[in-house]
């Protein structure tokens, strides 16, 4: 018998770092929902331990003995925080990563998934972007020490796959949304922040006003849909090579019809106002998934307009206590 077996049966415990967040959160209410036999899942939140310390790391694994990870935990931030503190995400993502990953080596975890970004990828690219484009040059200079210390995670996936047989992987998603996201308006992502600031809008019974004219294009994954692939990759997908998670090219969609969805869904009936002296930010960042098409040809995504509604009405639920 395995340490891992119980009653005779083989089991599988899974650890999900960053498990307190949107998508550790999503993938505790699809697994809630679609439990596989055998299998025993463990959120890791920052209360569990401290990722950058070793010896901290080293005691979580000691303690849950997982088969199976799922790393999500990561030192983020936004545009202002990356471009001030490039050592500190640097470092304390390299720190993390690390220690996930050499623990996972050490205690022999069947597979590690973790959790890359379409933000690392270079800045002069052309579109749309596939997993093969991933080094190809540098990143942005204002998320520079983030982005590399995310790519490293891909090198030293194939490189413990040739040197030691490891089971490594990672998946790319596209822009997420859901709930328990950070609903802040000024560092949080644009689908939260619209529904913060509609809601605002709508309590004050001021407009609602979009930084921005609403035409750059961009590629947006429900969280639960997001939840449920990852869940797949760790269970089927069994390659060193990153794997991008979006829905198809096809579905990206212009800022303001997001912006005009947040507001169906809120039920807001005043004045859409689209502030136009603000800066767009990059016109498109198209990602393609053939990769994940050519293993899931007809996984149907959560369409735009029910996720939003799905997000509107969580937030509405939980505003006293959701983080914004």
């Amino acid at each position: 018998m395995t340490k891992h077996e119980a009653n005779g049966s083989p089991k599988s415990t899974i650890m999900v770092t960053g498990g307190s967040g949107l998508v550790g959160q999503a993938i505790r209410a699809y697994t809630d929902s679609n439990a596989k036999d055998g299998e025993h899942w463990v959120f890791l939140s920052s209360k569990d331990g401290d990722l950058r310390d070793r010896g901290e790391t080293d005691k979580i694994f000691e303690r849950v003995k997982p088969t199976h990870v799922i790393h999500l935990a990561a030192k983020v931030g936004g545009l202002f925080a990356n471009m001030k503190q490039k050592v500190e995400f640097y470092r304390e993502n390299t720190l993390i990563n690390d220690n996930i990953m050499e623990n996972c080596r050490i205690h022999k975890v069947e597979k590690l998934v973790s959790m890359l970004s379409t933000c690392i990828f270079p800045d002069k690219t052309k579109y749309p972007i596939d997993e093969t484009m991933l080094h190809d040059g540098p990143p942005h200079p204002s998320n520079e020490g983030y982005a590399l210390a995310k790519r490293l995670i891909d090198t030293m996936n194939r490189a413990y796959a040739e040197e030691y047989g490891c089971n490594f992987t990672s998946i790319i998603p596209t822009n997420i949304y859901g709930p328990h996201d950070n609903f802040s308006i000024q560092n949080g992502h644009v689908i939260p922040g619209l529904i913060h600031k509609c809601y605002n809008a709508k309590r004050d019974g001021t407009p609602f006003t979009i930084w921005g004219s609403g035409t750059p294009l961009r590629q947006f994954i429900y969280s639960l849909d997001l939840a449920e692939l990852t869940v797949w990759v760790m269970r089927e997908y069994h390659s060193p090579h990153p794997i991008t998670l979006s829905v198809d090219e096809s579905a990206e969609v212009p800022i303001r019809d997001v912006a005009l969805a947040v507001a169906r869904a809120m039920k807001f009936e005043g004045e859409v106002v689209f502030d136009t002296t603000k800066a767009d930010g990059q016109f498109k960042k198209t990602a393609c998934n053939k990769k994940l098409r050519g293993y899931r040809p007809d996984y149907e995504f959560t369409s735009m307009e029910e996720g939003v509604q799905k997000a509107v009405d969580w937030f509405v639920e939980n505003y006293e206590t959701a983080r914004k």
